[in-house]
């Protein structure tokens, strides 16, 4: 084990009766790394996180924490601090009662105790909130009480379950600029759950993909977005278009491609690196491009890559305007585009080339993993 690593998964799975629920999963967490775990509901992520805690018993794996198995040991002997999605602060306890009650457990002194809680609470910015009630605090407030009773302990290890999802939308994007700041200011490495994934990509050093109990991909928000292992994860994070075609031939630095919903000239992409030996002729192939990076034409423009469209659907959302264009064989391709041109020139009804450039469309597996 790296002397870096905090935590470290390996082939847990965690079966309710007949149910898996979380299968086979291995991943390590470094020293101060922001590491979220994202998915849609019921794809085991808080399962997960529940079972690093120590709330739930891996049925199979083992758990590590900064070396030390702790996979049989009681949730209160475990070195990790919690926040719940409720916050489940106690109602009849003050702001400091509550923020202390981890302390009072481990028999720490009173004067010791309202030192360390006026500390933690200039930390999330409620100084001075010690004797206020629950009831008498704003979701934000509440939220940020939850996360200073999880740091007062210093846990090794912070964990994260969908803490902003109670939060309406302009509040929550006001904590996570927080939270982040916190995490960078503390230092300590955070496992952070969420199904939500402008939040896994704006927060988070790397990210796990997780589905149907099984990990997807794990890699940095970059790497998730620009280069999805799978179909599943390059529908999750963001859109996508997903199109299929067929292997034509490859040369020293491109692949040719046939698609199969038009009879457009043959897709040309870079080969970044990727081994095109193991390709067959003929053998299909999922190409992903995301809509901001296809471009809208007018349809007598002569282009690589160019597609003959027809836009069938036209959706103002703010700063972009999203278009759905149908080709070929009813394949529908969603576009982005931005500024006033692009809303005022381009109509439902008409008819378009799209087009990419040759670097920003990649070659992703069919199936999930």
């Amino acid at each position: 084990m790296d002397a870096q690593t905090v935590v470290e998964l390996s082939g847990l799975t965690k079966r309710y009766g007949d149910v898996t629920a979380v299968h086979d999963l291995s991943f390590s967490v470094q020293r101060g790394e922001f590491f979220s775990i994202l998915g849609p509901s019921g794809c085991g992520k808080s399962t997960t996180l529940r079972t690093i805690a120590g709330f739930e018993n891996a049925s199979e794996g083992t758990i590590k924490i900064d070396g030390e198995d702790i996979t049989g040991t009681p949730a209160h002997q475990r070195e990790t601090g919690m926040v719940f999605q409720n916050y489940a602060l106690f109602p009849h306890k003050s702001v400091g009662e509550n923020i202390g009650f981890g302390l009072k457990m481990d028999s720490v002194p009173k004067p010791e105790r309202e030192d360390r809680v006026a500390e933690i609470l200039a930390t999330v910015d409620l100084d001075g909130f010690e004797q206020r009630m629950p009831n008498e605090l704003s979701g934000g407030q509440q939220q940020r009480v939850a996360l200073a009773r999880a740091l007062i302990i210093q846990p090794s290890v912070l964990l994260l379950d969908e803490p902003l999802a109670a939060l309406d939308l302009q509040l929550r994007q006001n904590m996570r600029f927080e939270l982040q700041q916190i995490q960078d200011r503390l230092d300590i490495t955070t496992i952070y759950v969420t199904h939500d994934q402008e939040e896994a990509l704006s927060m988070s050093d790397r990210i796990l993909v997780l589905d149907g109990g099984t990990a997807q991909q794990i890699d940095t928000p970059r790497e998730l977005y620009n280069n999805p292992r799978n179909r599943f994860v390059a529908d999750f994070i963001g859109e996508a278009n997903i199109l299929q075609t067929r292997f034509k031939s490859s040369t020293h630095d491109t692949i040719e491609l046939e698609p199969e919903f038009s009879s457009m000239n043959t897709v040309s992409l870079e080969k970044n690196g990727l081994d095109t030996d193991a390709f067959s002729k003929g053998e299909q192939i999922y190409l992903n491009i995301r809509p901001e990076d296809i471009m809208i034409r007018p349809p007598d423009e002569d282009l690589t890559n160019g597609l003959t469209a027809k836009i069938t659907n036209k959706t103002f959302i703010g700063k972009t305007t999203q278009f759905v264009a149908t080709v070929g064989n009813n394949q529908e391709i969603l576009a982005e585009a931005t500024g006033l041109a692009a809303q005022q020139s381009i109509a439902t009804g008409d008819t378009v080339s799209l087009t990419w450039s040759r670097d920003d469309c990649t070659i992703i597996g069919e199936h999930r993993e």
